[in-house]
């Protein structure tokens, strides 16, 4: 990046931008993954699910979650993220708080698939509304800060979850957890702006600047004609097994990760919260350090191979050791979990520096899609096996296996352009 065209882009973008992705993002987390903490504190008692059904309650979020994935983003780029973000604002803190409410089994299902779709525009949008506002060499930085408010989110939701299901019962706890995201939607109407251009808090030649910028990267990518091409490209493909066998890890861990330590611990559900919040304390400082380590080295590949393997290790050694040493298994867990959130940043600040722009918001969806899958694959499967084996040791192994392959399809799979950049765009950027 030419470092005049790089010194005029306003730093106001990260005031004004920044927080509303990282608070929005942050809301959507918490819906979804206090289901844990309802499941270790007597919801499946309380409505007699058996435990194969409550695994498949936890992951038919996800399953709704994968469905409206690759539309959403598409609806985003082409129109506007905005009314989109403020609808699904409005429908998840509505059904996170009726959740709070149900006495049916069958209710119970549909609001979490129901809560699943609601959701699942938020994480292609965001990381669109993102790549418009932000050029290469702050991508992984951008990126990061939004997905902070997956950690920072289950960080104080395991400790507060832990406190409100004590003071209030698990149908208090999801009652005021989803109240948050009704407000925060008309705060989202009020400050959010889809493109520099929309922006009033920028004058005209800041917002030329932006957009030069990020015109100006467009021209080291190969054009791709249409979404179908872009699908069918092996890198995008690779990326999106690469996301689905790391979800599958990842959210098995985070669903279940309550259920597991407070059978391990013999502790209450409070003792439990604070054990279940030390993963997530973990990843904060690891995710802003990697991405300032990616976007200063332009290193995508190598930070997302380093921590996915530091994670697979770790969890490895975890179920490995077991509950007879449980202190060190679970200092282990703890390392697993925050390596494992570490390089979200980087890996998809990879995505809108290999394909064009007519293109990335269907791609970009479409590897969020098969994260999706795998999360719904890893809620459903480690809580099965949890339930058919009573012990989390099946389950462990399962997650383990499928972190070791993400691994292995990161170390097959360039994380680069498509194309080389012409000698006229290198003399631009350098």
């Amino acid at each position: 990046m030419n470092q005049n065209i790089a010194g005029i882009l306003p730093a106001s973008r990260w005031g004004k931008l920044i927080p509303i992705a990282f608070i929005t993002y942050s809301l959507a987390y918490l819906d979804r993954a206090n289901y844990g903490f309802g499941a270790a504190a007597g919801l499946a008692e309380d409505l007699n699910i058996t435990p194969a059904i409550s695994a498949l309650l936890g992951a038919l979020f996800f399953l709704g979650y994968f469905c409206f994935q690759v539309p959403g983003g598409i609806y985003a780029e082409k129109h506007s993220a905005k009314k989109l973000i403020f609808w699904s604002l409005i429908l998840w803190g509505a059904l996170a708080t009726a959740t709070g409410m149900v006495h049916s089994v069958a209710l119970l299902a549909v609001i979490r698939f129901l809560l699943g779709v609601a959701e699942s525009v938020v994480m292609p949008a965001m990381l669109i509304f993102l790549s418009h506002w932000f050029t290469r060499a702050e991508r992984s930085k951008a990126n990061t800060f939004l997905f902070l408010g997956n950690p920072i989110t289950v960080l104080w939701m395991s400790i507060l979850s832990g406190y409100l299901v004590n003071a209030f019962g698990w149908r208090g706890m999801f009652i005021i957890e989803g109240v948050p995201a009704i407000l925060w939607a008309f705060i989202w109407w009020k400050i959010y702006a889809d493109r520099p251009r929309d922006a009033k808090w920028l004058n005209e030649a800041e917002k030329r600047a932006v957009e030069n910028a990020l015109a100006a990267e467009q021209q080291s990518i190969k054009p791709v004609k249409n979404y179908r091409e872009a699908f069918r490209s092996p890198k995008v493909l690779a990326l999106a097994f690469i996301h689905f066998f790391w979800n599958i890890g990842m959210y098995g861990f985070i669903m279940w990760l309550p259920s597991m330590l407070k059978s391990a611990s013999g502790m209450g559900i409070v003792g439990t919260g604070w054990l279940s919040a030390a993963p997530y304390l973990l990843a904060v400082p690891l995710m802003l350090t990697a991405s300032w380590f990616s976007d200063k080295y332009q290193q995508r590949k190598n930070i997302v191979l380093l921590f996915l393997g530091l994670g697979a290790v770790c969890f490895i050694a975890s179920f490995t050791l077991g509950a007879t040493h449980f202190w060190l298994s679970w200092v282990l867990l703890v390392i697993a979990g925050g390596a494992m959130y570490t390089p979200y940043g980087p890996f998809f600040a990879a995505i809108p520096e290999m394909l064009p722009r007519n293109v990335v918001a269907g791609a970009m969806s479409f590897v969020v899609c098969f994260g999706a899958l795998g999360s719904f694959v890893g809620a459903w499967i480690v809580g099965y096996l949890n339930g058919l084996t009573g012990s989390p040791a099946a389950s462990y192994v399962f997650m383990g296996g499928s972190l070791v392959v993400a691994v292995l399809l990161t170390a097959l799979t360039t994380f680069s352009s498509l194309s080389t950049p012409t000698a006229q765009t290198r003399s631009a950027h350098s």
